[in-house]
């Protein structure tokens, strides 16, 4: 079913039955990924007299001034820029409406990352009338850009990466090369279709869809999540030495993209992921038990973080919520979107 404007709407209806396992398996999974990984960290491979001695050896006020700075910050750009992408490429929905379903989310995040994706998802949709293509505007576009800007940043600071294990730059190496592989697999195959050289169905509609995004409608979002990749570098490097882990600037420039892609596996508040990969990616900088104490701080601060923006926007959250678990109970769809593992 579409609406006057021809766009579909949320009217398709699941079979309770057949879904209800796949959904309390997603609701479940990264609590389990999460405690193995935390067991495994802070059960076994974690030195706690060196672990406490790391905390208390870091400049608490200065960490808390950076790592906040850096939480609000991703949560301000995401916003924005999704908020922006509403308004160019769909429809033209109030700004703070989107920083209040965003915000409002924040505090599912706390519990659930899939709750919270469900409820940002659906949020979107009924501000927007119903319109699927408001979830793929808001995340997707986005999301493509946070990738161009992440591979070329990972691409310039390779390079600088003289000191690190063989492996982390094997691993830099390795997911810089993916990414431009299925990047140019991708722009050629589009150009292919285009020139009628490949035909493709599949192709085809995907190319028709990108017409609707011309480069200067996408650059201002390169240029800002730009920005922020220089700011996250620049107040991570802050962070981490105000912890008393001297990092390098072009170290995290290369090897933050890996953190993040790190998110993808489903975890509660990256908890456990982000330990792991923090440990083993910088482990020249420091010992691996003040790098795992610093991951674990910098995640405490986030969560807490996630919980006050859902406070501050606890109406919504509560609207949000609500709606979602109404969903699930008449058997609805809810829009698939996920967040951008980018955005920690």
């Amino acid at each position: 079913m579409n609406d006057t404007n021809g766009e579909p709407v949320l009217t398709k209806k699941t079979n309770p039955m057949v879904t209800g396992f796949g959904k309390r398996w997603r609701s479940v999974l990264p609590w389990v990924i999460s405690t193995a990984l935390l067991f495994y960290v802070f059960g076994y491979a974690t030195n706690w007299a060196k672990l406490v001695a790391a905390l208390e050896g870091a400049n608490v006020p200065h960490f808390l001034f950076f790592a906040t700075a850096d939480r609000l910050a991703f949560f301000t750009a995401w916003a924005l820029l999704s908020a922006i992408a509403l308004r160019r490429f769909v429809a033209h929905v109030p700004i703070t409406s989107v920083l209040a379903i965003r915000g409002g989310s924040e505090l599912a995040r706390a519990v659930s990352n899939p709750l919270a994706d469900a409820a940002y998802a659906l949020g979107l949709v009924q501000l927007c009338g119903g319109r699927l293509d408001a979830v793929i505007a808001s995340a997707l576009i986005p999301g493509i850009c946070h990738f161009f800007v992440m591979l070329v940043q990972m691409t310039i600071a390779l390079p600088f990466q003289r000191s690190a294990d063989p492996g982390v730059i094997a691993s830099i190496a390795l997911t810089a090369g993916f990414m431009w592989a299925f990047l140019f697999a991708g722009v050629g195959s589009i150009a292919l279709v285009r020139s009628g050289r490949l035909r493709s169905r599949r192709i085809t509609a995907i190319s028709a869809w990108l017409e609707r995004f011309p480069p200067g409608q996408i650059a201002p979002f390169l240029v800002g999540f730009g920005a922020l990749a220089i700011f996250d570098i620049h107040i991570q490097w802050l962070a981490s030495r105000a912890f008393g882990v001297a990092l390098d600037w072009s170290a995290l420039a290369a090897r933050l993209p890996l953190v993040y892609l790190a998110f993808i596996l489903p975890t509660l508040g990256n908890f456990g992921t982000r330990e792991l990969t923090w440990a083993w990616l910088f482990g020249e900088f420091g010992e691996r038990d003040a790098l795992i104490a610093y991951a674990f701080a910098v995640n405490a601060i986030f969560l807490v973080i996630n919980v006050l923006l859902g406070v501050i926007f606890l109406s919504r959250a509560l609207q949000l919520i609500g709606a979602v678990r109404r969903a699930q109970r008449e058997g609805e769809s809810i829009p698939p979107l996920r967040r951008d593992p980018t955005d920690p």
